[in-house]
């Protein structure tokens, strides 16, 4: 027998960052046809009227506000719409907006570091804050941050990443225990490996890293586990239904974490020392093939040297 939602509950009107695509456009969507208000935010014009058509095709209303995650001020306007398109603000936040970040910790630029911090951490929290004073005098509201898995669960090739994910999951533990006495909820959702174009721009950036850097067996070798765990990977309908689940709760819990791999990655982190979960992913990564050869390479380069 499928579960009803608490439609008590349940926020009224719900704001989602990230919305045109994969968990954000799945959320967005589920929520507008559970009667929820939903107001995506959108990156450019074009965009937000792409999300409106999709909800209209398929006989959803949602509204659509163009927004720049990294622009503090166009996150205010942002807010600001929102707020009049609703008694004064959001009832409750969906921060999903994202970006990925591949390769080694010493590959990306200083100014793409800044980029991935300022998108899935600075601006996340931004969000938060700019939502959290109508919440407070209503005397409630709640706030689902998406983080991923892999904060909890660092691999190869995608520490930088993993570091701003990790930092957003913690940021919102803190944010929690603030923000109970003003009967906000907030809420951790840590999905494990989605199929949706976030994944393919990670294979494209390791591509593009394996074109550029002389060390193109590591990137290739990533770039194909990547590609292998895509193709087996489900949709985002789950992630969906479970931040659903989360604004409609009466009771949330603080964390959720979705996904078969979410679960058991998580618990081998706990569970097993660093040693062995180290000599797992070194060997997921064939990071120890690389470096068996590298003393037949450096024999081979002093051989071809004295030659």
């Amino acid at each position: 027998m499928k579960k009803k939602t608490n439609s008590a509950a349940c926020p009224v009107s719900v704001l989602v960052t990230g919305a045109t695509s994969g968990i954000g456009l799945a959320t967005s969507l589920l929520l507008a046809s559970q009667g929820r208000r939903v107001i995506g935010t959108a990156r450019s014009q074009e965009k937000a009227d792409e999300l409106a058509r999709t909800a209209r095709s398929q006989g959803l209303a949602l509204d659509a506000v163009v927004m720049d995650l990294t622009d503090p001020a166009s996150c205010r306007e942002a807010v600001e719409r929102v707020a009049d398109l609703t008694d004064g603000g959001p009832h409750a936040l969906v921060a999903n907006a994202g970006i990925p970040l591949t390769g080694a910790i010493t590959d990306p630029s200083e100014d793409r570091i800044r980029e991935v911090f300022e998108v899935n951490v600075v601006g996340a929290l931004r969000m938060c804050t700019l939502v959290l004073p109508a919440m407070r005098r209503r005397g409630r509201g709640r706030i689902v941050t998406v983080s991923s898995a892999s904060a909890r669960i660092p691999a190869p090739m995608s520490g930088w990443y993993t570091a701003s994910k990790h930092a957003l999951s913690a940021a919102t533990h803190s944010l929690r225990m603030e923000t109970r006495r003003h009967g906000v909820q907030v809420v951790l959702v840590e999905p494990g490996t989605v199929a949706t174009p976030f994944w393919t721009r990670a294979q494209e950036d390791l591509g593009a890293l394996a074109t550029a850097d002389a060390d193109t067996d590591v990137h290739h070798r990533a770039a194909n586990l990547l590609s292998r765990i895509h193709q087996s990977a489900g949709g985002p309908q789950p992630v969906a239904r479970t931040i659903a689940r989360a604004l409609g709760a009466p009771r949330p819990r603080r964390r959720y974490t979705v996904g078969v791999d979410a679960h058991l990655g998580a618990a081998l982190q706990c569970v097993a020392p660093l040693w062995l979960s180290d000599q797992i992913k070194i060997r997921l990564f064939a990071l120890h093939t690389l470096a068996a050869d590298a003393p037949n390479q450096a024999i081979q380069a002093r051989q071809t040297s004295g030659s």
